[in-house]
């Protein structure tokens, strides 16, 4: 028995001798203490937590070089590798988690729009319940400050850009035609149905070098990761009819869908004011395939759509108008693969190709021009840590442009041309801290059609000003090609250029959200021309000039009123640009100097439904009357419009939607046409351009079939 006993404490001397004792103190970096961390040796049962007073104390069995962890909530973690001897009396400062929700963001000139979204501005459920948007997610963009109110036109006008000016993206890749086309007084729509997306990022200047040939912004548009379920949704609207499916398997899903519109019965009803031979018509369909891959996904997007009208429209210098009829036909197809390499390493691939045939003619001239175009990209991603990530990728874009014009007098004239632009870029985010951040890139591009290379730098910095508010600023170089209406006639030009400088504040808490942003561009290099039209005896040069600048606010709160959600957007804009023909530097026709939206929706539960507003005001715009001396030298009445809508819920998935825009039929002008010829008594007689109809009046019943049983079409109104 005693020599048990001796054995006994023999065995347990030996055990105290192996014990090595860990020890030390974990702090931030301002030397404040950090309770409660964990600190651990990995891949061992020994570890402990730190006291008020930030230390810790542990004992192990663990003998040679061990990793030392320590890890505590909104810190990034702390591992050390050294011998377990050497591991007491340590000075540990964790540096705070880079990637919390309230860590600073990169947001000057960018509006984000989706679930992942660390600053969601719009919800993707906004972009198609705005009642002035009519299910188009470019009319729930138009809402938002920084873009210009041209109701003729319909696309996206961004802080005195053109609309050629601003590029669309779709899973980072170019859509080369992303508008139906349309005639004079008439706006156009986006080609693509808003559900199918979940991610819209908005940038209204000082975007990534990622993204080029865009003067003043991009829009990018990611389509669904993961189908939730299968599920089929069926709409019946007063302009046709939709149906779409879902089919979701283990590691992929496939969406599709089809529309039909004819706007022949609706303009029986309610008759405008053109003379409709044929009312427009189309045909769409989209379809989405994505697969999962261990560490990566593919995803396959093809639309297609077919449209045509034909009518005659008021013109003053043609008693009996202008007759215009127009066939269109749009295939679009988008792959791209994005995954892992390995821990640090990702990888993006993508291509896209647009074939685009459009047929018009217009009084007794037949205009018939085909584009095909395709965009290739490739980038890598290397994560060093937390803090520092490089992205670096090339690029190619080419496009075909053949246009073919005859009338009575000249006989089939063919134009075209291909533009082959090759593009490399690299970015790199450095984050200091959760308070402070960088973003900076570099663009180069060469147009081997115009023997041009342009080197582009670009730059943002933010600050977290407070813990619900920042600051950023951004710069930026941007280079874009003269638009394929000029390239066709004459290629011996140069890229157009502006430079962005942008000051942003944000301040953000739950359920509110408030943006003020200021910013300059300068424009150079603008294409001027010596004709009122442009036609191949037109001359071109680069000597134009510009420059815009202004201040954007947006509030939005979904907080302080139950049930009820509203944002406010203002702009107000200062620009003049000397190109196309203008004889001198003033204020473009297409630019509103004010600009002003409210949204507003409330839910009423007793009533299953949501209720919703949009009103815009835009002041007026500039107009060249030729009884009086100057150029640009009048304006037009402020634009204001109030829309209503109303979605009701059947049942779960039974929805009755109601729309009315323009409801107090405000009689909007967007412009003037004068006589060619003055009358006997020396005056150009004119007319007002007012829209083809002053309301616009929308019924659908959207019906949704789910294996959940409760799924709705809400998203999609």
């Amino acid at each position: 028995m005693k020599l048990l006993i001796t054995l006994l404490l023999l065995l347990i001397a030996s055990i105290s001798n192996s014990q090595t004792k860990i020890s030390g103190r974990v702090t931030d970096f301002k030397g404040l203490p950090i309770e409660g961390a964990n600190v651990f040796l990995e891949g061992a049962y020994d570890g402990g937590t730190t006291n008020t007073l930030g230390a810790f104390s542990f004992t192990t069995s663990e003998t040679g070089t061990q990793m030392l962890i320590v890890s505590f909530l909104s810190f990034e973690t702390y591992k050390k590798l050294a011998e377990v001897k050497t591991m007491t009396e340590m000075q540990i400062k964790l540096r705070e988690d880079v990637n919390t929700l309230d860590a600073v963001v990169l947001s000057a000139g960018t509006f984000e729009a989706g679930d992942n979204s660390k600053v969601s501005v719009l919800k993707p459920l906004d972009v198609v319940t705005t009642a002035s948007a009519l299910g188009d997610f470019v009319g729930a963009l138009q809402t938002l400050p920084g873009t210009t109110t041209v109701a003729e036109d319909g696309r996206l006008f961004v802080r005195g850009g053109e609309a050629e000016e601003t590029q669309i993206f779709i899973d980072g890749i170019r859509v080369f035609t992303p508008y139906s086309p349309t005639t004079n007084d008439a706006p156009t729509r986006g080609r693509y149905s808003p559900f199918l997306f979940d991610g819209i990022t908005f940038s209204t200047g000082g975007y990534s070098a990622e993204y080029g040939q865009a003067l003043s912004s991009v829009l990018l548009l990611n389509t669904i990761d993961e189908a939730d379920q299968n599920k089929t949704d069926i709409s019946l609207m007063t302009l046709g009819a939709g149906v779409g499916n879902t089919q979701k398997w283990n590691k992929s899903s496939l969406s599709v869908n089809a529309s039909y519109i004819n706007l022949a019965p609706y303009i029986a009803l309610f008759p405008d004011r053109n003379e409709w031979e044929k009312p427009f018509e189309s045909a769409s369909g989209e379809a989405v395939y994505r697969r999962h891959f261990d560490k990566g996904q593919l995803k396959l997007y093809t639309a297609f759509d077919v449209s045509n009208f034909e009518l005659t429209q008021e013109d003053i210098n043609y008693s009996e108008g202008v007759h215009f009829k127009l066939n269109n036909k749009n295939l679009y197809f988008n792959g791209s693969y994005q995954g892992m390499l390995t821990n640090v390493w990702s990888v993006f691939g993508g291509l896209s190709y647009t074939h685009g045939p459009t047929d018009v003619s217009i009084l007794d001239s037949d205009i018939d021009n085909v584009e095909n175009s395709y965009h290739a990209k490739f980038k890598l991603k290397r994560r060093f840590s937390n803090r520092f990530k490089l992205n670096f990728g090339a690029e190619y874009f080419s496009s075909r442009f053949n246009e073919a014009f005859q009338d009575e007098v000249n006989p089939t004239t063919v134009y075209g041309f291909t533009n082959n632009i090759t593009a490399a870029f690299v970015e790199t985010d450095v984050i200091f801290s959760k308070k402070l951040a960088l973003k900076a890139g570099l663009r180069a591009d060469y147009s081997q059609l115009l023997e041009a290379t342009d080197v582009a730098p670009r730059v943002s910095l933010a600050y977290k000003t407070t813990k619900s508010s920042q600051v950023s600023l951004a710069y930026g170089n941007f280079y874009q090609n003269p638009s394929n209406d000029i390239l066709k006639f004459d290629q011996a030009l140069s890229p157009q250029n502006t430079t962005h400088y942008i000051f942003n504040y944000q301040f953000n808490v739950e359920g509110r959200i408030f943006r003020a942003e200021a910013y300059y561009k300068q424009y150079k290099g603008l294409v001027k021309y010596d004709s009122e039209f442009i036609n191949f005896d037109t001359n071109f040069d680069n000597s134009g000039s510009g420059y815009a600048k202004g201040i954007d606010m947006f509030w939005r709160d979904n907080r302080n009123i139950k049930n009820v959600d509203y944002w406010v957007s203002y702009s107000i804009l200062d620009t003049e640009r000397d190109y196309k023909n203008y004889p001198y530097a003033t204020q473009p026709n297409f630019v509103n100097t004010h600009n002003i939206s409210v949204v507003g929706k409330y839910w009423i539960d007793a009533l299953k439904s949501q209720v919703g507003f949009s009103y815009a005001f835009a002041s007026g715009r500039n107009y060249t009357d030729p009884n009086q001396d100057g150029f640009l030298n009048a304006k037009t009445k402020s634009y204001n419009n109030l829309s209503l809508n109303w979605a009701y819920l059947l049942s779960p998935q039974k929805i009755l939607y109601f729309s009315v825009n323009n409801v107090l039929g405000f009689k909007n002008i967007n412009g003037y046409q004068y006589a060619n010829m003055a009358d006997a008594t020396g005056e150009f007689v004119r007319r007002p351009l007012r829209p083809a109809a002053d309301q616009f009046f929308f019924v659908g019943f959207f019906w949704t079939i789910s294996d959940d049983g409760t799924d709705n079409q809400l998203d999609n109104l």
